[in-house]
């Protein structure tokens, strides 16, 4: 209810009653700081414009008591206040501005914290993807489609552009340790996936040996969350996460129909990332209707291997990408 609308009817109180009780206001020149508050709300009920808010910040009341508390737009109006027959009473006078104090400082108060609050961002989901080798490291010896021999950091490279299309077509950030055919060096692998504070790491392999995807976890003992974590293990606190992304991975490959073989070892490049990280390392693909394996620089068998992988990540991000180990400062070697 307005301010204004707290009265009784006219009529029942006669004319020159209600004349009498009409306070003439200028917009300015109030004598008393309380008064001053109590017609901001009536300018407002009347919605008349104000200014400019000279409130201290902080809104503290002691300030907000001050003479020079608002100055308000010039402007004409009558506002006409009611408490029924006979003179207003002090008591309900003090009520009314002691109200209007109210709302005027809950309102500056909420304005003042819907500005200075910004919405929380969505937190980000990143992947790196770490096609292994590359410039003055060929990596081992693969045959293409044609039957040539080709490095091997081909083949990561092929496979890391692949995957990371699709990742992005699902509104996956993804972050790569090389575009193109550059030597990278380990440790500098290690630092972009930790610099991307990512979700999941892929480090990707391609060899000529054994059969389907072999899937690499760091041997690394697990190892509790520390303020600082020597470079060379810092994996430790994170392998049983990358267990788990390992179990994810391992789903998603079986249900597209390719084998897995899931191994531990020392992984240089894995061992110092402070993220969930797995070595995927693609073998030819042995099946019995076909009389020669498929090998990893075939691109339908590259595609379908990308295909499951992103699928897993998927899952990952649904499922499992929440992280146990706190973020730890890595001391570099």
């Amino acid at each position: 209810m307005r301010l204004t609308e707290l009265k009784t009817s006219i009529d029942s109180f006669g004319d020159e009653q209600a004349a009498d009780r009409s306070v003439a206001l200028k917009g300015h020149g109030f004598s008393h700081a309380t008064e001053r508050m109590g017609m901001i709300a009536a300018l407002a009920a009347e919605e008349m414009l104000i200014v400019q808010n000279t409130f201290p910040q902080g809104l503290r009341p002691k300030f907000l008591l001050s003479r020079r508390a608002a100055r308000l737009k010039p402007r004409p109006f009558k506002a006409t206040i009611f408490a029924g027959p006979g003179p207003i009473s002090p008591v309900l006078i003090q009520a009314l501005q002691a109200c209007s104090y109210l709302l005027a400082l809950a309102a500056a108060l909420s304005i003042s914290a819907a500005a200075q609050a910004p919405p929380t961002p969505a937190a980000r989901f990143a992947v790196v993807l770490d096609a292994a080798h590359g410039g003055n490291d060929p990596g081992g010896l693969l045959k293409d489609q044609a039957g040539a021999n080709q490095p091997e950091k081909t083949f990561t490279l092929a496979l890391s552009v692949r995957l990371r299309s699709l990742l992005a077509a699902r509104g996956i950030s993804v972050v790569t340790t090389r575009e193109s055919d550059a030597t990278v060096d380990p440790d500098r692998r290690s630092e972009i996936a930790n610099h991307a504070n990512a979700q999941a790491c892929l480090s990707l392999h391609t060899t000529q040996s054994g059969s389907g995807i072999h899937l690499f976890v760091s041997s690394l003992t697990p190892a509790e969350p520390a303020r600082f974590t020597p470079w060379k293990t810092a994996q430790a606190a994170w392998v049983t996460r990358s267990l788990a992304l390992a179990g994810v991975l391992n789903s998603a490959l079986l249900h597209a129909g390719m084998t897995v073989t899931l191994g531990r070892s020392a992984l240089p490049v894995v061992d110092s990332m402070t993220c969930p990280a797995v070595a995927v390392e693609i073998a030819p693909e042995v099946t019995s209707s076909q009389a020669q394996p498929t090998g990893p620089g075939d691109s339908g068998y590259q595609a379908r291997v990308a295909q499951a992988l992103a699928a897993a990540i998927l899952q990952w991000r649904s499922v499992g990408s929440r992280t146990d180990a706190s973020h730890a400062e890595v001391l570099l070697p």
